[in-house]
């Protein structure tokens, strides 16, 4: 028991500590794909031979300083506190009332919870630390994903490096699995992609689902990968045929697939072993 009760300070901090990262995965979720699209735009000019705009915001994920997006009144430090500044504005703008999205609070409260699931399974260790950075990266994959369709590079391709870094010592799992996962991870979505493709003529996902996909395979190996496709695409059936009921959305409307693929990912690295014994054990 006093060792269980030792561990209680850890993880009150790591939820503190999840709360402020969340906080700052907002800010990435809203300004990174603005971020791109004007780096997008900037090149695309310059390919064309045309002139750059001057007026173009400059933004990044440390500039300008938060604001209100409707009255661009700056948001000041005591307005910022992860989850309770929130409840206490009564989720309105202190200058102008407007609603602030739920979306917010949300990721902060999702943030802390996960960072401690994270030190609770694994401890405060090297494979901790790397699966509180997993978790963190996911949780801005599924954020941007759900609101732009973007799975950035920038984000997907680290998360895949960093995997088999982790696996070079068989941190999750061993090199071999690692390196044969993130290829198999690809080529699995891209297959389907093509099939799709050359059936209906129309595109099925996006490449950034290729790449994340690989980048799971690359942190739990090629053995999980049936159970990520499985998980993610029962998930996002689910999901979204409550999305057609509750919110008459037309099933014409592509969804983002990144959010399922997060989901099965984080459950595969937490959980799959247990899962995938607990269901062999089912046939014998």
């Amino acid at each position: 028991m006093s060792e269980v009760l030792s561990g209680y300070p850890l993880l009150a901090l790591s939820f503190i500590f999840g709360l402020l990262v969340g906080s700052f995965l907002n800010v990435v979720v809203y300004r990174l794909p603005l971020q791109l699209q004007s780096a997008w735009r900037r090149e695309s000019l310059d390919f064309l031979e045309m002139d750059p705009e001057v007026d173009a915001p400059n933004i990044n994920l440390m500039f300008p300083n938060s604001r209100c997006p409707k009255c661009e009144a700056p948001i000041k430090p005591w307005q910022n506190i992860p989850v309770i500044s929130y409840l206490f504005l009564k989720g309105r703008c202190h200058n102008c009332a407007t609603l602030i999205s739920i979306q917010y609070p949300l990721l902060e409260l999702l943030c802390g919870l996960l960072t401690v699931a994270a030190i609770y399974t694994f401890g405060f260790t090297s494979a901790g630390l790397l699966a509180v950075l997993f978790t963190w990266i996911l949780i801005a994959l599924t954020g941007i994903d759900f609101n732009h369709h973007l799975l950035p590079d920038t984000m997907t391709l680290p998360l895949l490096w960093l995997g088999l870094i982790a696996n070079v010592n068989g941190l999750f799992t061993d090199l071999p699995s690692a390196v044969i996962g993130a290829v198999a991870g690809y080529l699995t979505l891209w297959s389907v992609f093509w099939l799709f493709k050359l059936v209906t003529g129309k595109d099925g996902m996006g490449y950034g689902d290729f790449k994340l996909l690989a980048a799971l395979g690359a942190w739990v190996g090629w053995q999980q990968l049936p159970l990520i496709i499985l998980l993610s695409s029962l998930v996002g059936a689910i999901i979204g045929t409550l999305a057609i009921i509750i919110q008459g959305r037309d099933h014409q409307s592509p969804i983002p697939f990144g959010p399922y693929l997060a989901i099965a990912g984080w459950i595969a690295l937490f959980k799959g072993e247990q899962i995938t014994s607990s269901y062999l054990g089912l046939f014998h």
